[in-house]
Order: structure tokens, then C-alpha cells, then sequence
């Protein structure tokens, strides 16, 4: 059997099968497709403006290695005139990250771009290390995520720097959104789809360039770019809930390649549901998302695959059918057609609160504020990281004198 060419070219070999749509391409254009869906979502999105002095999350994992060898590419053949420096987080995980930090010195020298460090230790006066020997394995990845979000935080403003870029990928928005559907948590679904998190209320502002692309498509282009990576796993992470969304996705994907951005478009979908939040997906040609088709020669940065619509269809059908006036005769006002209770059955109704994984809906948007103790910014009195050391403070082993 003949060789299979190119997809794209028609001349050369086609050596790799895209997970996303299984189109078959040479080396050469299934890295230039990929740089260009990237750039499609970062300029569909408006994700820079000119001048931007923009932060790198770097862990040295695959992801972000990625990320900032395609922002360092792009930024230099699309002249987004971007400042780019990388921020790294030392969380304090003996035989993990002191390994990994090595790979983004590297990663410093070979992209030329500044590298800052910002530890736990530094921060916090805990590495995760002694955090999992206080309170365990079960449980650590909370106390993680919410120190690490806030490190980034304070990392770009150390730099004065306000826009933070983090590898975050197709299939983590997919986790992520499994997770918060199990937990029934539509108000952080709402937050966890979002391209862009944080606006002008907040000091630092964080995007995610590579929402749309697939981990295995990210790992293909880091081997035929021979880009250097860190790739062993936390060893604290096999014990996360997030393991369990990871597997089931998986499981789906090997039935249905698409199910990824599949899932993604449904959390953006259900995003729109949350009062008061803006569209959580990017909005291609500065255009709303609607029902129609996506055009022959559109690359998919946004995720769309041949053969496939954006999402929105049944919203589309609803708002259709209520605009239609041929059905007003068949509407009843649900209303009127049921009794009023009496007085007495009226004083003992309950009001039940709607399923959230937060709690009650309080209705209406937080107000983002200041800690009162570390001064980082938050929706409440003192923020997640403080409550979070304050219990393991009150662990803390005592040093006997």
C-alpha cells in the first residue's frame, strides 16, 4: 500500500494523525496548523494588546514548555510586540520540582527570556513536603492549588507584571468541568470554562492560550519540535479527585475522539446559564457564537471540527420557538391555572435552596476585596490560603528549647 500523503500539502508524507479530527498530515504542517489554531484563539480572544509585559506560568512540564516556545514563535512571526518572562512556583516537592526547575533554567537560556522564582517557603513558610506530613495525602492537591493560584499572583506582581498565561489545555477544561459537574458546582463551572479569568477589579489577569489544544497534540508537537520537558508526574497528584475525571474522559475518547471539545463546548454552554457572566468561550472574528456551521476553510483554533457545530443549538430552537407567534395560542400561564394556597398552608412553605456544590445561590456577583490579613485580593474577609494556614499552623509541630 502506497504511503498516505498530506492532508494539507498533497506532497509530503504523512507521518502524524491528528487526535483531534484524525486528519492525517506531515511533520511540517501539523506544527504550522498548530501554531496557527493557537494564534487564531489568542486573536480571536484579544487575549494581548502591544506592549503587553506578560508572565509565563512555567512548571516545566510539557505544557508550558509548549506554551512558551509557540508564544516566543508567534510573537516573533505575528509582531504581537510582547514582553515575555517566565514565572516559575517552587511548591517544595523533594525529587519533583527541585528536578523540574532545572528544566526551566534551561528553558530560560535556549527561549532568551527572564526567569523568576517564587517559593512556597518564601510565601507561605510551608513547603507541600511538610504540608502532606501534617495533614497527609488526601486532600494536599486543595491546599496546593489554592497557594499556587495565589504565588502566581503575587509572582506577577513582584515583576509588575498584570497578565499571567498558564498551560492549561483542552483536556484540563474538560477534567475540570467533569469535576464540577459530579459536584454540582455551576458557578465555578462558569469561572473554570473561561478563556480569560480575572478583569479590571482584579490586580492580575490570567488567560489560557491553549484552552482548545489536545494533550497528545501538545506532547506531538514538544517530540517533532525536540523541545526539552520535564515529564514525571507529581508524586502527590495520583491521590486527586481529578484523576478520576481524567480516566473517565479517556474512556470516552477512545469512543469518540471529539469528546473532549465536546465536553468543553458543553461547559461553555451551561456557563451561560451562571446570571451576570460573560461568554466563556472566545469569540472567533469578534462575532457571537451562533448555530451556523463553521466556514470550510476554518482552522479550528477554537476547537470546531469538521463536520461539527459550535454549541448553542438548543438555545437557538427555544428562543425561535418562543419568538413565534403561531404557538402563543397554545402557551398556558401555569400561573393563573393553579390555585392560590391559603394563608396558613402559605406560612408553612419551605423555600428550598437549588442544588449547588457551594451551598444556597445567593444570587447576584461577589465583591472582590482585600484579605485582612496577607492583603491578597478576595471576595471575602480573609482569603482561602490564610484559613488554609491557619489550621496547619495550629499542627505545626512545636520545636522544644
Amino acid at each position: 500500500m502506497a504511503p498516505s500523503l498530506c492532508a494539507i500539502c498533497k506532497i509530503g508524507r504523512a507521518y502524524i494523525k491528528r487526535p483531534k479530527n484524525h486528519a492525517k498530515l506531515c511533520k511540517e504542517c501539523f506544527i504550522r496548523v498548530f501554531e496557527d489554531e493557537i494564534h487564531h484563539t489568542i486573536t480571536s480572544s484579544k487575549l494581548f494588546y502591544p506592549g503587553e509585559k506578560v508572565a509565563i506560568g512555567a512548571s516545566g512540564g510539557k505544557d508550558s514548555t509548549v506554551l512558551a516556545s509557540v508564544l516566543k514563535t508567534l510573537n516573533e512571526r505575528h509582531g504581537y510586540g510582547l514582553d515575555l518572562v517566565l514565572l516559575s512556583i517552587d511548591e517544595g516537592i523533594t525529587g519533583y520540582r527541585d528536578d523540574s526547575l532545572k528544566t526551566v533554567m534551561n528553558n530560560a537560556v535556549q527561549y532568551d527570556m527572564p526567569l523568576k522564582i517564587v517559593g512556597y517557603k518564601e510565601l507561605y513558610d510551608w513547603t507541600m513536603d511538610e504540608v502532606v506530613q501534617t495533614i497527609g495525602k488526601k486532600g494536599n492537591c486543595t491546599y496546593c492549588g489554592v497557594f499556587r493560584r495565589q504565588a502566581l499572583d503575587r509572582g506577577a506582581k513582584m515583576l509588575g507584571i498584570k497578565h499571567v498565561v498558564t498551560g492549561h489545555n483542552a483536556d484540563d477544561v474538560a477534567e475540570t468541568v467533569m469535576m464540577n459537574l459530579l459536584r454540582a458546582d455551576l458557578s465555578r463551572l462558569s469561572r473554570s470554562t473561561s478563556i480569560v479569568t480575572g478583569d479590571d477589579r482584579s490586580e492580575v489577569k490570567r488567560s489560557k492560550p491553549l484552552k482548545y489544544s489536545y494533550e497528545k497534540e501538545i506532547v506531538l508537537y514538544a517530540f517533532h519540535k525536540k523541545l526539552e520537558y520535564f515529564s514525571t508526574e507529581c508524586i502527590y497528584s495520583p491521590e486527586a479527585f481529578r484523576g478520576s475525571a481524567r480516566s473517565l474522559i479517556k474512556q470516552l475518547e477512545k469512543v469518540r475522539p471529539s469528546a473532549i471539545l465536546d465536553i468543553v463546548r458543553s461547559g461553555e454552554d451551561m456557563a451561560r446559564l451562571v446570571p451576570g457572566e460573560s461568554p466563556s468561550s472566545c469569540a472567533c472574528k469578534g462575532q457571537k457564537v451562533t448555530s451556523a456551521a463553521p466556514a470550510e476553510d476554518d482552522i479550528g483554533g477554537c476547537g470546531s471540527t469538521n463536520g461539527r457545530t459550535p454549541g448553542g443549538e438548543m438555545a437557538a430552537m427555544d428562543k425561535q420557538l418562543r419568538e413565534n407567534e403561531e404557538y402563543a395560542e397554545l402557551e398556558v400561564d401555569v400561573a393563573k391555572a393553579i390555585s392560590k394556597p391559603k394563608q396558613a398552608e402559605k406560612d408553612t412553605e419551605k423555600v428550598l435552596p437549588i442544588r449547588s456544590g457551594t451551598g444556597p445561590s445567593k444570587g447576584g456577583r461577589q465583591v472582590l476585596g482585600q484579605c485582612k490579613r496577607c492583603g491578597y485580593m478576595s471576595s471575602q474577609e480573609i482569603c482561602q490560603a490564610c484559613t488554609l494556614l491557619e489550621g496547619l499552623n495550629k499542627n505545626r509541630p512545636q520545636i522544644q528549647i
